[in-house]
């Protein structure tokens, strides 16, 4: 997701939104060199997952994946998307989508990369489902992740974004894997369980009126 750095900051104090409107604080961390720990060789043979390139993917099949790991935190923006607008951008031969397998081949997470900028790899989507989260698989994707993002030719900076709408663990989670936080803004969205991208999840966010 692109983050603009454009327009006036807000004044201090409580800024009411419109009928339907969700608001999210986000926080945007960077990493300008590999950290140390990815020259290490760490055992992984515990690791019951694994990681699978979909390139080209069906937009049906990457919004299903897409669904099952971030309704609980109000992932959307790839659910407004046309078939050929979503396509557009995971069909990109700079942009890269890999599911994570369990060792029966069902899809447990994702893992989205974007090298559309030059001299960038945006850590663009990340996250596990539900059930796969709390067993330190997150470090091992994030492992992954990293490897992948710096082993492309001239990237000089990894970044990636989270929000308060995530789970609260998520940006301790990513400042302890390196990543170091540069900019916050707010972002102001219609809520995606009122224009009918989701259901009733996320009942953590309540659906006012």
């Amino acid at each position: 997701m692109a983050i603009a750095e454009t327009g006036a900051p807000l004044s201090s104090g409580f800024h009411a939104l419109a009928p339907g409107d969700l608001a999210a604080v986000v926080t945007a961390l960077e990493m300008r060199s590999p950290p140390p720990s990815l020259k290490r060789l760490v055992p992984e043979a515990d690791v019951p997952l694994q990681l699978v390139r979909w390139k080209a993917p069906d937009p049906a099949k990457y919004r299903l994946l897409y669904r099952r790991v971030g309704a609980k935190w109000l992932w959307w923006s790839r659910l407004a998307l046309g078939d050929d607008a979503l396509a557009a951008i995971v069909h990109d031969p700079q942009v890269e989508v890999y599911a994570v397998a369990d060792r029966a081949g069902v899809e447990v997470g994702m893992l989205e990369l974007d090298f559309r900028q030059g001299g960038e790899a945006e850590i663009a989507f990340f996250g596990l489902i539900p059930g796969a989260t709390g067993k330190g698989f997150g470090k091992w994707l994030m492992r992954r992740a990293l490897q992948r993002a710096w082993s492309h030719d001239g990237v000089a900076r990894v970044w990636v974004h989270t929000c308060t709408l995530d789970g609260h663990q998520a940006l301790p989670f990513y400042m302890a894997q390196g990543f170091v936080p540069y900019a916050r803004f707010v972002e102001v969205f219609p809520d995606p369980r009122g224009l009918g991208l989701l259901g009733d999840e996320a009942a953590q966010v309540p659906i006012l009126g």
